[in-house]
């Protein structure tokens, strides 16, 4: 398993007692499968993102990330799991302004390290493969909340990383916008083997996912994924 998440307990303070937010989750994701998890507002869906994506260090249980456990780690080790391990779509893309489409992948790149010049190359193959390459020179005010989203995803997965996290990523498109990025999510998903973990309160795209999770007052379980 890519991810694995193993009787995870996680407790907000809330007064003079503690407010239960995940409550023995487990949950697995392979290498090439998308797990969907939906659930009302409030009932865990962005706090277990959060815990897969180290931002979080829960009360109990233990987070794998790519067959490293992640307890005990420092914060230094886990900055650089992130970077290398894992990639988050956030809600928003939060695209810097300056920057062109392909300027946003390179410098995921710089901060790992790595060539300038493979990073060049390895930008616009992802920016092809999510179908935003003929914008690769525009800045985020001269793209489309569709192509915005799009180079958000390819910046997410620049360094390769084990893992995607995906949350909400359809809350700003219309409907078919934004089935089409959550197709192209899946279908990035399988093609490159990665563990994707995708959070959304609309399920009428979802039906090419490989599961479902509900997430109800913090207890989490499987349904079935439609066909």
């Amino acid at each position: 398993m890519s991810l694995s998440l193993t009787d995870i307990t996680l407790t907000y303070p809330d007064g003079d007692s503690r407010l239960t937010a995940l409550d023995h989750v487990t949950l697995d994701v392979p290498k090439g499968g998308l797990t969907a998890v939906v659930g009302p507002s409030g009932s865990g869906k962005s706090s277990l993102l959060a815990v897969a994506a180290t931002l979080i260090t829960p009360d109990a249980g233990t987070v794998t990330i790519d067959s490293t456990a992640t307890t005990g780690m420092t914060r230094d080790e886990l900055t650089r799991l992130r970077r290398d391990k894992i990639g988050i779509v956030f809600q928003q893309p939060n695209l810097l302004p300056a920057l062109t489409a392909a300027e946003q992948l390179q410098v995921m790149a710089r901060i790992a390290g790595r060539s300038p010049a493979k990073a060049h190359g390895r930008a616009m193959e992802l920016l092809d493969a999510v179908g935003v390459a003929a914008q690769a020179g525009r800045r985020p005010h001269q793209l489309s909340g569709g192509q915005r989203q799009r180079v958000n995803i390819a910046r997410a997965l620049m360094n390769s990383p084990a893992v995607l996290l995906v949350d909400e990523p359809t809350s700003a498109l219309d409907h078919e916008r934004g089935a089409a990025v959550v197709d192209l999510i899946t279908r990035l998903t399988h093609q490159q083997a990665i563990a994707t973990v995708l959070v959304t309160h609309d399920r009428t795209h979802l039906t090419a996912v490989d599961r479902i999770a509900e997430v109800h007052d913090g207890r989490l379980r499987l349904a079935t994924a439609p066909c």
